[in-house]
């Protein structure tokens, strides 16, 4: 009784604690936004490294791959594909069983970088996943009472939860129908495990992933990183798993409500990636064309804040007959502010980054494009620029509504102090960014463009997918 009682209070505590900022703060660091890969073909470990140059924009900070060589083989580092995978490192990879990930988080040093190997009562594994674990800081107390964690993340806690549950069972799938059970929140995981490859997305499907077969079996978090390999590609169903060893075997194993998040249309995914059926950039042409309907603004041109927003302007010029051009150049050899880790940085960078075409912008009343403003820091330097360069008037039309609400399942969205819609109006953000106006897409447009029922949209309404947070 006691026991019960104290797992009940630690239980509710922990709910408790998930949604207190300073606990959000806390683990944010945690919240990574990756890409991952696995394969079994000839040149495994070659696919591998061209599919996550083809993922570079999920994660710029470490990458790693692992092959099979009768034992696990991994080589990892901090730094940009190509810097990490110098000279002959991959021909020492040589392989046909590969898994990779590219990540964006900066917390952690070279043990935190992935794919990570896990070891548990003589089996071991190495695992490469994209999402959050909800349930995360409350497993790692159960498991803590008798595996000794090397790392401080989450992903670690999928790759013994399977091990764990493998050792009960003998069998991949039930082990992966446990993990399931067990574990909430995001996860699009591939493992390396005992001369075969495990793959398997969450119940919900909160995080992408993509299969394809041809000359051998292909899974990446996009399809635009399996296209250059001439395959059949298909999404990876909510709750699917795969088992690649002789043969491919995969089953649904579960019957959850499907969740994908909306973020990967607006603003994470390549444009020529499709995901749940739905090309990104003809959801992002979309949105422009809807955010134009639901305006009534009189402008000389239509710029974008490249790239994420160039699609949604065009829709935007195409729906509203007002010109587009470009207006703003973007250094590419910059890297993305939004995933920048301190604010400094981010500052910086929007000059670095961004160019503006004065003859283009000069006594024109500019209506600029962007997907989503999350902060207000980077769009008010946007702004101030498009003013310098002698812009009579900007009116900022966003193809997203307002982020309200901090993400849980895998994307680093802030805390909702953080996040000046959740404390301002529109009005009091156009006048904090300097913009003549500002309007957003509406949240029905949004579904509308985007074409799907079974969204993820609790970053703009704050209505989080209960299975997530039942625990």
């Amino acid at each position: 009784m006691v026991k019960l009682l104290s797992y009940l209070v630690l239980n509710i505590f922990a709910k408790f604690l998930f949604f207190n900022i300073k606990m959000v703060k806390q683990v944010i660091s945690l919240r990574e936004k990756c890409g991952v890969f696995a394969a079994k073909t000839k040149n495994a470990e070659k696919k591998a490294y061209y599919a996550l140059l083809a993922l570079q924009h999920r994660g710029q900070e470490s990458t790693g791959i692992s092959v099979w060589q009768g034992i696990i083989k991994t080589h990892k580092g901090l730094g940009l594909v190509s810097e990490v995978f110098k000279n002959s490192v991959l021909d020492k990879l040589s392989s046909n069983l590969a898994i990779g990930h590219v990540r964006y988080s900066t917390f952690g040093g070279l043990n935190e970088v992935q794919p990570l190997e896990v070891e548990y009562k003589g089996l071991k594994l190495s695992l490469a996943h994209n999402g959050t674990l909800t349930n995360y800081s409350l497993l790692r107390g159960d498991y803590g009472r008798f595996y000794n964690f090397k790392t401080s993340i989450d992903s670690e806690l999928l790759g013994i939860s399977f091990l764990r549950h493998y050792l009960e069972h003998k069998d991949e799938f039930e082990a992966m129908k446990e993990v399931f059970r067990e574990i909430k929140g995001a996860y699009s995981v591939s493992m390396l495990f005992e001369g075969k490859i495990v793959v398997g997305r969450d119940p919900l499907g909160f995080r992408p992933l993509t299969f394809g077969f041809g000359d051998g079996y292909y899974f990446a978090s996009e399809s635009s990183a399996l296209e250059m390999f001439d395959l059949e590609v298909r999404d990876v169903k909510p709750g699917e798993v795969f088992v690649i060893d002789e043969e491919l075997e995969s089953k649904v194993l579960t019957k959850e409500k499907h969740s994908h998040c909306v973020f990967e249309y607006i603003y994470f995914a390549r444009p020529d990636s499709t995901i749940e059926g739905r090309n990104v950039y003809k959801v992002r042409l979309e949105l422009g064309k809807q955010l134009a309907r639901e305006d009534d603004v009189k402008g000389d041109i239509v710029i974008a804040v490249p790239d994420s927003g160039r699609a949604s302007a065009i829709g935007y010029s195409l729906e509203s007959g007002i010109p587009y051009e470009e207006g703003l150049i973007k250094n590419r050899y910059i890297g993305r502010t939004f995933i920048m880790p301190q604010q400094a940085l981010r500052d910086l960078s929007v000059q670095l980054k961004l160019s503006p075409v004065k003859e283009v912008i000069r006594d024109k009343k500019v209506i600029l494009i962007d997907d989503s403003i999350v902060r207000g820091t980077t769009m008010k330097r946007i702004v101030a620029m498009l003013r310098k360069a002698g812009a009579r008037e900007v009116h900022v039309r966003i193809a997203s509504p307002p982020i309200k609400y901090p993400c849980y399942m895998g994307i680093d969205i802030p805390s909702r102090y953080e996040l000046i819609a959740s404390w301002k109006s529109v009005g009091e953000i156009a006048k904090e960014i300097g913009a003549d106006s500002l309007r957003y897409l509406s949240l029905e447009g949004l579904v509308k463009a985007v074409g799907l029922n079974d969204l993820c949209l609790a970053c703009l309404n704050g209505k989080y997918p209960s299975w997530a947070f039942d625990f």
